[in-house]
């Protein structure tokens, strides 16, 4: 039996987190962590610090979707105490992985950390890569629901990032356009533009749209619920004890 316990317990995602495992055979929850530890949550035990809750309930696995300013000492919290953990919080920054990566390096410790859960979102990269060896012009416009703090979102930062890796020859991109108002061309993440939209109504949806002389390729994944997460959640809580060290993606571990 796999112990989990989740961190941000009460907010949107940790509470589907919960519902997915207790649905589990081979899983339970111990506990749940959050700020808002008076917030009712029928059969955990919630506590307000990860450390106090990890030495309480000894889980086997953390699973974090919490905040970008939180997610780092959450992450040190399971280092220190060699509990493995998951994590779904994005914002995080490539400095911070490698300072982190490099902590880790001689523990008997695992953590996998994924900006986008969902199957199809993971697809979506794959054939983002595929199409990026044929095309020179690509921008990617990410939607998300109005209370996500980060943007770009770690899905877009993840897709441009593969595609910087494969695009067809081309220099980076030079920011020249006259920009009425900062930001209207959007940001720019090599030879990627991103623009982030941030509405009530959206979940997660991603479209990556690749351009030449003539025509059009837009690859689209749209998230209508959160429980589009939960089996990508689920995978990687199982495929943990396999792991060792830094692991970044879903991909990695299908």
């Amino acid at each position: 039996m796999i112990r989990v316990l989740v961190s941000g317990a009460a907010g949107k995602m940790g509470r589907e987190v919960i519902q997915a495992v207790n649905q589990q055979s081979d899983m339970q929850i111990v506990a749940g962590v959050d700020p808002a530890a008076d917030t009712d949550i029928q059969g955990v035990e919630l506590f307000v610090n990860l450390d106090a809750a990890i030495d309480a309930t000894k889980p086997d696995v953390v699973v974090d979707f919490t905040h970008p300013n939180a997610v780092i000492e959450n992450i040190k919290t399971c280092l220190a105490k060699e509990i493995s953990i998951v994590v779904g919080t994005t914002g995080l920054n490539e400095a911070e992985l490698k300072l982190l990566e490099v902590e880790a390096k001689n523990k008997d410790w695992a953590a996998i950390i994924v900006p986008n859960f969902a199957i199809g979102a993971v697809l979506m990269m794959r054939f983002a890569k595929e199409a990026a060896q044929y095309f020179s012009d690509v921008e990617i416009i990410e939607y998300h629901h109005n209370e996500k703090k980060d943007a770009p979102s770690g899905t877009a930062m993840k897709t441009a990032e593969i595609i910087n890796q494969h695009l067809t020859a081309r220099e980076p991109v030079v920011d020249d356009s006259f920009e009425i108002i900062k930001g209207a061309a959007g940001a720019v993440s090599g030879k990627v533009r991103i623009h982030s939209v941030r509405l009530p109504g959206y979940v997660a949806h991603q479209e990556v749209i690749f351009s030449s002389l003539g025509q059009n390729l837009i690859i689209r994944h749209d998230s209508t619920h959160r429980k589009s997460f939960m089996p990508g959640v689920l995978l990687a809580i199982r495929k943990l004890p396999a792991l060792k060290g830094f692991v970044y993606g879903l991909e990695q571990i299908l």
